[in-house]
């Protein structure tokens, strides 16, 4: 495992910005915003969300909800990666056409639990091509929204409500 980026994601959010005046924005101590920077406390869940509302940065979201959870993309960044917003298009194309195509190919209609080996392995197969599709799929979303400047926290409070409406959420969020 790399080392977390949080604290890193959250000295790049608040630019000139002093830690004093971030701190007062967010109801925290100076002290407190510099320890979430340097990386001697984890940001709690609360601050967290305030944060990603606050700067509705969506690199900061993907990366603080991989910190928490330790699943989901991670923000590529590495010296392979292209982030302009045509070559994302163009990968996200391409993930989406392996994934489906694999998931097209594999037969779900068997118990899970009464798969083969080779089975299971193709199965997993399935799963990494799912995986490297919402790679590609959340990238294309954070990199649209912010040279956009399209709200991302918007864009995912309009998903939620329209899965509310049809059912498939229930309560708030």
């Amino acid at each position: 495992m790399t080392r977390s980026k949080v604290g890193e994601m959250l000295k790049e959010m608040r630019g000139e910005q002093t830690q004093l005046s971030l701190g007062f924005d967010i109801n925290l101590t100076r002290e407190t915003v510099s320890k979430y920077e340097n990386e001697r406390s984890k940001v709690p869940a609360d601050i967290s969300r305030t944060l990603v509302n606050k700067f509705d940065n969506p690199k900061f979201a993907l990366t603080i909800r991989n910190e928490y959870t330790g699943t989901g993309p991670k923000w590529l960044d590495g010296p392979n990666v292209d982030l302009h917003r045509s070559s994302v298009k163009e990968k996200t194309l391409e993930e989406l056409g392996e994934a489906i195509e694999a998931l097209s190919n594999f037969c779900l209609s068997k118990p899970l639990k009464r798969l083969e080996l080779f089975e299971k392995q193709a199965l997993e197969t399935v799963l990494d091509e799912l995986v490297e599709a919402q790679t590609a799929l959340d990238h294309m979303v954070a990199v649209v929204c912010k040279e956009a400047e399209i709200s991302y926290t918007g864009v995912w409070d309009k998903h939620y409500k329209s899965l509310m409406s049809a059912g498939y959420l229930g309560g708030t969020r």
